[in-house]
Protein backbone atom coordinates (compact mmCIF):
# COMPACT_ATOMS: atom_id res chain seq x y z
CA UNK A 1 0.00 0.00 0.00
CA UNK A 2 1.62 3.22 -1.23
CA UNK A 3 1.60 6.41 0.83
CA UNK A 4 0.82 8.51 -2.24
CA UNK A 5 -2.35 6.53 -2.93
CA UNK A 6 -3.79 6.84 0.57
CA UNK A 7 -2.63 10.24 1.86
CA UNK A 8 -3.70 13.40 0.01
CA UNK A 9 -1.96 15.67 2.52
CA UNK A 10 -0.34 15.31 5.94
CA UNK A 11 -3.80 15.11 7.51
CA UNK A 12 -6.23 14.03 4.74
CA UNK A 13 -6.70 10.44 3.64
CA UNK A 14 -7.96 9.33 0.23
CA UNK A 15 -11.50 8.04 0.67
CA UNK A 16 -11.61 6.56 -2.84
CA UNK A 17 -8.47 4.49 -2.25
CA UNK A 18 -9.76 3.27 1.10
CA UNK A 19 -13.02 2.21 -0.53
CA UNK A 20 -11.06 0.40 -3.24
CA UNK A 21 -9.09 -1.40 -0.54
CA UNK A 22 -12.39 -2.50 0.98
CA UNK A 23 -13.46 -3.96 -2.38
CA UNK A 24 -10.11 -5.74 -2.67
CA UNK A 25 -10.64 -7.32 0.75
CA UNK A 26 -14.09 -8.53 -0.28
CA UNK A 27 -12.65 -10.00 -3.49
CA UNK A 28 -9.96 -11.79 -1.51
CA UNK A 29 -12.55 -13.15 0.90
CA UNK A 30 -14.66 -14.52 -1.95
CA UNK A 31 -11.57 -16.32 -3.24
CA UNK A 32 -10.55 -17.64 0.19
CA UNK A 33 -7.35 -15.58 0.32
CA UNK A 34 -5.70 -13.97 3.33
CA UNK A 35 -3.77 -10.77 2.70
CA UNK A 36 -0.47 -9.66 4.17
CA UNK A 37 -0.97 -5.90 3.89
CA UNK A 38 2.36 -4.08 3.75
CA UNK A 39 2.06 -0.34 4.25
CA UNK A 40 3.84 2.99 3.82
CA UNK A 41 5.24 2.11 0.41
CA UNK A 42 7.19 4.67 -1.59
CA UNK A 43 8.19 2.23 -4.32
CA UNK A 44 7.74 4.72 -7.15
CA UNK A 45 9.94 7.68 -6.33
CA UNK A 46 8.32 9.91 -8.92
CA UNK A 47 4.95 9.47 -7.19
CA UNK A 48 6.09 10.37 -3.67
CA UNK A 49 4.43 13.70 -2.74
CA UNK A 50 6.93 16.56 -2.27
CA UNK A 51 5.18 17.50 0.97
CA UNK A 52 5.93 14.04 2.36
CA UNK A 53 9.62 14.20 1.51
CA UNK A 54 9.85 17.67 3.08
CA UNK A 55 8.64 16.54 6.51
CA UNK A 56 11.00 16.04 9.42
CA UNK A 57 11.03 12.82 11.43
CA UNK A 58 8.17 13.81 13.74
CA UNK A 59 6.02 15.01 10.86
CA UNK A 60 6.71 11.93 8.77
CA UNK A 61 5.94 9.56 11.61
CA UNK A 62 2.70 11.43 12.33
CA UNK A 63 1.61 10.91 8.71
CA UNK A 64 2.57 7.25 8.94
CA UNK A 65 0.45 6.85 12.06
CA UNK A 66 -2.53 8.51 10.32
CA UNK A 67 -2.00 6.22 7.31
CA UNK A 68 -2.15 3.11 9.49
CA UNK A 69 -5.05 4.41 11.51
CA UNK A 70 -7.06 4.82 8.30
CA UNK A 71 -6.04 1.42 6.95
CA UNK A 72 -6.87 -0.30 10.24
CA UNK A 73 -10.26 1.41 10.40
CA UNK A 74 -11.07 0.28 6.85
CA UNK A 75 -9.91 -3.29 7.53
CA UNK A 76 -11.33 -3.69 11.03
CA UNK A 77 -12.58 -7.24 11.67
CA UNK A 78 -12.35 -8.16 7.97
CA UNK A 79 -11.68 -11.90 7.65
CA UNK A 80 -9.46 -11.53 4.55
CA UNK A 81 -6.66 -9.73 6.41
CA UNK A 82 -3.89 -11.96 7.71
CA UNK A 83 -1.68 -9.21 9.10
CA UNK A 84 -0.35 -5.68 8.82
CA UNK A 85 3.34 -5.32 7.91
CA UNK A 86 4.22 -1.80 9.05
CA UNK A 87 6.80 -1.11 6.32
CA UNK A 88 8.79 -3.14 3.83
CA UNK A 89 12.41 -3.59 4.95
CA UNK A 90 12.89 -0.37 6.94
CA UNK A 91 16.42 0.68 7.78
CA UNK A 92 16.98 2.84 10.79
CA UNK A 93 18.84 5.96 9.78
CA UNK A 94 20.70 8.03 7.23
CA UNK A 95 21.62 11.64 6.64
CA UNK A 96 19.81 14.57 5.07
CA UNK A 97 22.01 14.03 2.02
CA UNK A 98 20.96 10.38 1.81
CA UNK A 99 17.26 11.22 1.79
CA UNK A 100 14.43 8.97 2.93
CA UNK A 101 14.69 6.34 0.20
CA UNK A 102 17.52 3.86 -0.16
CA UNK A 103 18.82 2.46 -3.45
CA UNK A 104 16.84 1.54 -6.53
CA UNK A 105 16.15 -2.03 -7.63
CA UNK A 106 14.44 -2.65 -10.94
CA UNK A 107 13.19 0.93 -11.07
CA UNK A 108 11.61 0.77 -7.62
CA UNK A 109 12.64 1.90 -4.14
CA UNK A 110 11.70 -0.87 -1.73
CA UNK A 111 13.68 0.35 1.28
CA UNK A 112 13.16 3.47 3.43
CA UNK A 113 14.95 5.11 6.32
CA UNK A 114 13.05 5.86 9.51
CA UNK A 115 15.06 8.95 10.44
CA UNK A 116 17.64 11.31 8.96
CA UNK A 117 18.49 12.77 12.37
CA UNK A 118 19.34 9.86 14.68
CA UNK A 119 21.41 11.93 17.09
CA UNK A 120 22.76 9.81 19.93
CA UNK A 121 19.79 7.41 19.98
CA UNK A 122 20.48 3.72 19.52
CA UNK A 123 18.93 1.85 16.57
CA UNK A 124 16.82 -0.11 19.04
CA UNK A 125 15.51 3.06 20.69
CA UNK A 126 14.54 4.56 17.32
CA UNK A 127 12.87 1.36 16.17
CA UNK A 128 10.97 0.95 19.43
CA UNK A 129 9.57 4.49 19.37
CA UNK A 130 8.54 4.16 15.72
CA UNK A 131 6.92 0.72 16.10
CA UNK A 132 5.13 1.81 19.27
CA UNK A 133 3.66 4.89 17.58
CA UNK A 134 2.29 2.90 14.64
CA UNK A 135 1.03 -0.07 16.64
CA UNK A 136 -0.84 2.25 19.01
CA UNK A 137 -2.52 3.89 15.99
CA UNK A 138 -3.55 0.48 14.66
CA UNK A 139 -4.70 -0.95 17.98
CA UNK A 140 -6.99 2.00 18.60
CA UNK A 141 -8.93 0.99 15.47
CA UNK A 142 -8.38 -2.77 15.24
CA UNK A 143 -7.14 -4.17 18.56
CA UNK A 144 -6.85 -7.82 17.52
CA UNK A 145 -4.98 -7.60 14.22
CA UNK A 146 -1.58 -9.28 13.85
CA UNK A 147 1.23 -6.75 13.32
CA UNK A 148 4.76 -7.37 12.08
CA UNK A 149 7.69 -5.79 10.20
CA UNK A 150 9.28 -7.56 7.23
CA UNK A 151 13.03 -7.12 7.60
CA UNK A 152 16.26 -7.64 5.70
CA UNK A 153 18.17 -10.39 7.54
CA UNK A 154 21.48 -8.62 8.05
CA UNK A 155 22.82 -11.77 9.73
CA UNK A 156 22.95 -13.27 6.24
CA UNK A 157 25.51 -10.61 5.24
CA UNK A 158 27.22 -10.09 8.58
CA UNK A 159 27.02 -13.30 10.65
CA UNK A 160 27.45 -11.42 13.93
CA UNK A 161 24.71 -8.88 13.18
CA UNK A 162 21.94 -8.73 15.76
CA UNK A 163 18.29 -8.06 14.93
CA UNK A 164 17.01 -4.56 15.64
CA UNK A 165 13.25 -4.95 15.16
CA UNK A 166 13.43 -8.40 16.73
CA UNK A 167 15.65 -7.34 19.60
CA UNK A 168 14.32 -7.69 23.16
CA UNK A 169 13.70 -3.94 23.25
CA UNK A 170 11.40 -3.91 20.20
CA UNK A 171 10.03 -7.39 19.54
CA UNK A 172 7.51 -7.32 22.38
CA UNK A 173 5.48 -4.82 20.33
CA UNK A 174 5.19 -7.21 17.35
CA UNK A 175 3.14 -10.39 17.07
CA UNK A 176 5.46 -12.50 14.95
CA UNK A 177 8.84 -12.40 13.21
CA UNK A 178 8.89 -11.61 9.50
CA UNK A 179 12.08 -12.04 7.43
CA UNK A 180 13.00 -11.86 3.73
CA UNK A 181 15.45 -14.55 2.61
CA UNK A 182 17.25 -14.99 -0.73
CA UNK A 183 19.94 -17.63 -0.13
CA UNK A 184 23.06 -17.72 -2.31
CA UNK A 185 24.14 -20.80 -4.21
CA UNK A 186 26.37 -23.03 -2.14
CA UNK A 187 25.45 -21.20 1.07
CA UNK A 188 22.26 -22.90 2.24
CA UNK A 189 23.77 -23.88 5.58
CA UNK A 190 24.87 -20.28 6.09
CA UNK A 191 21.33 -19.07 5.30
CA UNK A 192 19.84 -21.47 7.84
CA UNK A 193 22.30 -20.26 10.47
CA UNK A 194 21.28 -16.67 9.70
CA UNK A 195 17.61 -17.63 9.91
CA UNK A 196 18.15 -19.08 13.37
CA UNK A 197 19.28 -15.65 14.60
CA UNK A 198 15.64 -14.55 14.31
CA UNK A 199 14.32 -17.52 16.28
CA UNK A 200 13.44 -15.52 19.38
CA UNK A 201 10.51 -17.52 20.72
CA UNK A 202 7.85 -15.94 18.51
CA UNK A 203 6.23 -17.48 15.42
CA UNK A 204 8.30 -16.76 12.31
CA UNK A 205 7.23 -16.29 8.68
CA UNK A 206 9.63 -16.12 5.75
CA UNK A 207 7.65 -13.37 4.03
CA UNK A 208 9.71 -13.16 0.83
CA UNK A 209 11.80 -15.73 -1.00
CA UNK A 210 12.63 -16.62 -4.59
CA UNK A 211 15.54 -18.40 -6.35
CA UNK A 212 17.36 -15.20 -7.28
CA UNK A 213 20.82 -16.15 -6.08
CA UNK A 214 20.56 -19.92 -5.95
CA UNK A 215 19.02 -22.78 -7.88
CA UNK A 216 15.42 -23.78 -7.46
CA UNK A 217 16.55 -27.07 -5.93
CA UNK A 218 18.71 -25.27 -3.37
CA UNK A 219 15.87 -22.98 -2.34
CA UNK A 220 13.53 -25.94 -1.90
CA UNK A 221 16.18 -27.57 0.29
CA UNK A 222 16.44 -24.36 2.33
CA UNK A 223 12.68 -24.14 2.80
CA UNK A 224 12.30 -27.78 3.80
CA UNK A 225 15.07 -27.45 6.36
CA UNK A 226 13.67 -24.13 7.59
CA UNK A 227 10.66 -25.92 9.05
CA UNK A 228 12.60 -26.48 12.25
CA UNK A 229 12.83 -22.69 12.66
CA UNK A 230 10.02 -20.96 10.74
CA UNK A 231 6.28 -21.57 10.85
CA UNK A 232 5.44 -20.47 7.31
CA UNK A 233 6.61 -19.17 3.95
CA UNK A 234 5.26 -16.63 1.47
CA UNK A 235 6.71 -16.30 -2.03
CA UNK A 236 5.74 -14.19 -5.05
CA UNK A 237 2.83 -14.18 -7.47
CA UNK A 238 2.96 -11.44 -10.13
CA UNK A 239 -0.57 -11.75 -11.48
CA UNK A 240 -0.08 -14.39 -14.19
CA UNK A 241 -1.04 -18.02 -13.79
CA UNK A 242 1.34 -20.86 -14.58
CA UNK A 243 -0.50 -21.47 -17.85
CA UNK A 244 -0.28 -17.80 -18.83
CA UNK A 245 3.44 -17.71 -18.07
CA UNK A 246 4.10 -20.86 -20.08
CA UNK A 247 2.27 -19.28 -23.03
CA UNK A 248 4.34 -16.06 -22.85
CA UNK A 249 6.39 -15.82 -26.04
CA UNK A 250 7.53 -12.23 -25.48
CA UNK A 251 9.65 -12.97 -22.39
CA UNK A 252 10.06 -16.76 -22.51
CA UNK A 253 13.12 -17.07 -20.25
CA UNK A 254 11.78 -14.85 -17.46
CA UNK A 255 8.27 -16.26 -17.72
CA UNK A 256 9.61 -19.81 -17.78
CA UNK A 257 11.66 -19.24 -14.62
CA UNK A 258 8.68 -17.82 -12.74
CA UNK A 259 6.37 -20.59 -13.96
CA UNK A 260 8.85 -23.25 -12.87
CA UNK A 261 9.09 -21.71 -9.41
CA UNK A 262 5.32 -21.39 -9.01
CA UNK A 263 4.94 -25.08 -9.85
CA UNK A 264 7.73 -26.07 -7.47
CA UNK A 265 6.30 -23.91 -4.66
CA UNK A 266 2.82 -25.34 -5.24
CA UNK A 267 4.18 -28.89 -5.18
CA UNK A 268 6.13 -28.13 -2.00
CA UNK A 269 3.02 -26.99 -0.12
CA UNK A 270 1.88 -30.43 1.17
CA UNK A 271 5.31 -31.07 2.72
CA UNK A 272 5.40 -27.62 4.31
CA UNK A 273 1.90 -28.01 5.73
CA UNK A 274 2.45 -31.49 7.14
CA UNK A 275 2.69 -31.75 10.96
Amino acid sequence: LQVAKFMLSPTETNAASLAQLGRLLDLADRNHLYLDLTGLGCYHKQDVPPWYDALDEAGRWAVQARFWSAIARQCKDHPAVFCFDLMNEPIISGTEKDGWLAGELGGKHFVQRLTLTPGDRSPQAIAKTWVEKLTVAIRQEDPDRLITVGVIPWALTWPKAKPVFYSPEVSSLLDFVCVHFYPKSGEIDKALTALSVYDIGKPMVIEETFPLGCSQEELIDFLKRSRDIAEGVVSFYWGKTIAELEADTEHPLQAGMVAAWLKAFRDLAPDMKAP
